[in-house]
């Protein structure tokens, strides 16, 4: 019989990805080498809480010709620049052994969170981030209800390094007709183990998590929020629903606060850890909509940040990850007491502020905040 020996943290180790099968190399031995490449500038957050050049504040005209009303809460409409379309001229479909082509219908929504051009998640409070929440499960509704849209990915691209082509914050619905790629690795995997467990393979590792304890950064009655065992991103996390549900179409009132009150807290972590905007990808991972029963798929939130080691320092994803596998230096435990020791109230409304490149702070790094005294020196409340 062969005995299971811990991993050491220290060690360069492989850990595998439970939702795609994949792999990813860790290599917490690297931590303290040294950086000479790319610094990036930190974004600049003095925003106006209206602009008159955004194409999405109130009453302004957008790029495609539409005026926005004067809305007061959170506005959607349909992206007047989609990569999707609906009924697309072409609807030819090509399949060999060697090139393949399918037409792909779709349909493209824009959520503005609020009219303020100045509020990310993090600085908006929960009541404003269950509107934007409730809008989503309506249009998850709305458009998952199409017959020939069988996916629904909500997402958010927040930060001008993330790609965004407009800073007013907002998230944006693409529907399609085919299952894409990365939920079709977790519909697998989900499948697989559902198959031969007759459980749900997330429900059961949030319970080998919660038991642990050691990557869980903040839990509520109905939602748990960790760093993943198999991490790519430097503060990845992953936001688990306790209940097994398969969307949005299926929170209660108590779910929709309880998440909001998640994301609010995540994205305010995330603000604290360099006291900047923190830049990420988002976004929710939902049962598909093709009309079948998906008992074994488990609602779940994917946050991806790319900074690293301060504000203007970021991972790529480059060489080896490009040709090989994802690769991290620090490891996700590290990560997840960093996050874990955060307060929740968000560095602009503080009454003390340490400088992100103070002695301190560095220092604190340095030693990978194992004895951080943070929650001392910075008077935050648990409960904002």
């Amino acid at each position: 019989m062969r005995t299971q020996r811990r991993e050491s943290p220290e060690l360069p180790h492989r850990r595998k990805n439970l939702l795609t099968g994949e792999w990813v190399l860790v290599s917490p031995q690297r931590t303290n080498r040294p950086w000479r490449g790319e610094i990036s500038e930190p974004a600049v957050e003095q925003k106006l809480p209206y602009d008159p050049s955004c194409y999405l504040c109130p009453g302004n005209k957008r790029a495609g010709g539409e005026v926005n009303p004067n809305y007061e809460h959170t506005f959607v409409f349909t992206n007047d620049f989609p990569a999707l379309v609906e009924n697309p001229s072409d609807n030819s479909t090509k399949e060999d052994s060697r090139l393949s082509f399918r037409a792909e219908h779709g349909i493209c929504r824009v959520v503005n969170f609020s009219p303020r051009h100045d509020l990310t998640l993090a600085e908006m409070t929960q009541s404003e981030i269950e509107r934007v929440i409730v809008a989503w499960k309506e249009e998850f509704t709305r458009l998952g209800s199409n017959p020939r849209i069988n996916y629904v990915q909500i997402f958010e691209n927040k930060g001008l390094l993330m790609g965004t082509s407009n800073s007013h914050p907002h998230s944006q619905i693409w529907a399609q007709q085919s299952i894409p790629t990365e939920p079709a690795k977790e519909l697998k995997q989900f499948k697989l183990y559902y198959r031969g467990k007759k459980r749900g393979l997330l429900a059961d590792y949030l319970k080998l998590e919660l038991r642990i304890k050691e990557r869980v950064v903040y839990e509520n009655p109905s939602f748990v929020v960790l760093v993943p065992y198999w991490a790519t991103w430097p503060y990845e996390t992953l936001v688990v629903s306790r209940r097994t549900i398969g969307s949005l179409l299926q929170f209660t009132s108590r779910e929709v606060k309880d998440f909001a009150n998640a994301l609010r807290v995540t994205t305010i972590k995330y603000d604290n850890i360099f006291q900047t905007s923190f830049p990420y990808s988002a976004g929710l991972h939902q049962a598909p909509t093709d009309g079948k029963n998906h008992s074994e798929w488990h609602f779940h939130a994917h946050f991806y940040p790319p900074l690293l080691r301060s504000a203007t320092v970021k991972k790529f994803m480059v060489g080896y990850e490009m040709l090989a596998e994802p690769q991290r230096d620090n490891a996700p435990e590290l990560s997840a007491k960093v996050l874990r020791d955060l307060p929740v109230r968000h560095y602009k409304v503080s009454v003390f502020r340490i400088g992100v490149t103070s002695p301190l702070t560095k220092l604190l790094w340095e030693r990978k905040l194992e004895h951080c005294q943070l929650a001392i020196l910075l008077p935050f409340s648990q409960d904002c």
